[in-house]
């Protein structure tokens, strides 16, 4: 996945253990940062913000909203954009600890290679479906189900999430037969920024 910063040039998203990191404490960091003075004028400083997203940011009604806006917008402005968030920390000092220290953790999947090969039976398919939250889409999309298909699972599920997405991973599995296994499911859930352990708990 790529996006383009304001002068043009490609560049690939963020880490996805970082872009989870930021989703989980975003309530947190929203209630702590004073993003006005000193951040965001770091981050369009560094290329990260554009102008039109800087202005953006500054229009929101009061300080948590403005931290909140720069936490979806952070995501999509590249590889650089983490470390050159925590280096705007500067005057934050013990929120980029505490997320530096949740980094050096290593957020990774902590699965037997056995488990690994398995194709996951309809009991962990629903149990993550029930987890996925609004992430769901972007999960069945990376696994290779079609815009058509994520149509139809709402369709056929309107009142329920977790039978629309239940739907769509039971008919990834079945199209995908023997290479429909937990490790390609890891994959795509790291692409869409699901932290690790949410396989993990469903798995284990």
């Amino acid at each position: 996945m790529i996006d383009v910063i304001r002068t043009g040039r490609p560049r690939f998203t963020m880490d996805p253990d970082h872009r989870a990191l930021l989703r989980t404490h975003r309530l947190q960091l929203s209630g702590q940062l004073l993003v006005s003075d000193t951040i965001v004028p770091l981050l369009y400083q560094e290329d990260i913000l554009s102008e039109a997203q800087v202005e953006e940011i500054e229009s929101q009604p009061t300080n948590r909203h403005k931290c909140l806006k720069l936490l979806d917008l952070l995501p999509s402005r590249g590889p650089r954009a983490f470390d050159c968030f925590l280096r705007s920390l500067e005057d934050f000092s013990w929120v980029r600890d505490q997320l530096l220290h949740v980094c050096s953790e290593r957020m990774r999947l902590r699965l037997p290679d056995s488990l690994l090969q398995v194709v996951p039976p309809d009991r962990v398919l629903s149990r993550l479906a029930s987890r996925l939250g609004s992430e769901w889409e972007s999960v069945l999309l990376d696994l290779g189900l079609s815009t058509e298909d994520l149509f139809r699972c709402r369709s056929d599920h309107r009142l329920s999430t977790h039978a629309a997405a239940l739907a769509g991973l039971v008919q990834w599995r079945r199209c995908g037969g023997k290479t429909a296994t937990v490790q390609r499911l890891a994959k795509s859930l790291q692409e869409a920024g699901v932290h690790p352990s949410v396989l993990e708990e469903v798995l284990l």
